[in-house]
């Protein structure tokens, strides 16, 4: 699955919009790293594996700690916060062509039984 077909973008936006199931497909590819933007209590619930954890509070500060290179697919528990981090990575000067917000969350990456770990 190439980057262009997957997920959609609206009007405006910095980055692409991927449900769970796109969001799975990049990570088992290879070349994506996902970025959960929820607070540590969140985060200890479940989260996605071996995703990096920055809370969206302190993306700003740690922009520096994002992989250089490959995708980043931004993740929260609704899609919300998670948009807000893409606009906050493309406007420190991350490629705009490597932020994703998967829409559905973490809680629905979890029911759909998808890799997860809990805890820190």
């Amino acid at each position: 699955m190439s980057e262009n077909e997957i997920g959609h973008q609206e009007p405006g936006e910095v980055y692409r919009r991927i449900n769970v199931d796109e969001a799975h497909q990049l990570v088992k590819e290879g070349n994506s790293t996902v970025i959960d933007v929820r607070q540590e209590n969140e985060w200890l619930e479940g989260h996605v594996q071996n995703a990096v954890h920055i809370c969206v509070d302190d993306l700003l500060s740690q922009v520096d700690s994002l992989p250089a290179n490959g995708n980043l697919l931004f993740i929260c528990a609704a899609g919300v916060r998670s948009g807000l981090a893409c606009e906050m990575a493309a406007a420190m000067g991350i490629d705009t062509s490597r932020l994703y917000n998967i829409e559905q969350g973490t809680p629905t990456w979890i029911a759909h039984d998808y890799p997860t770990e809990y805890g820190k």
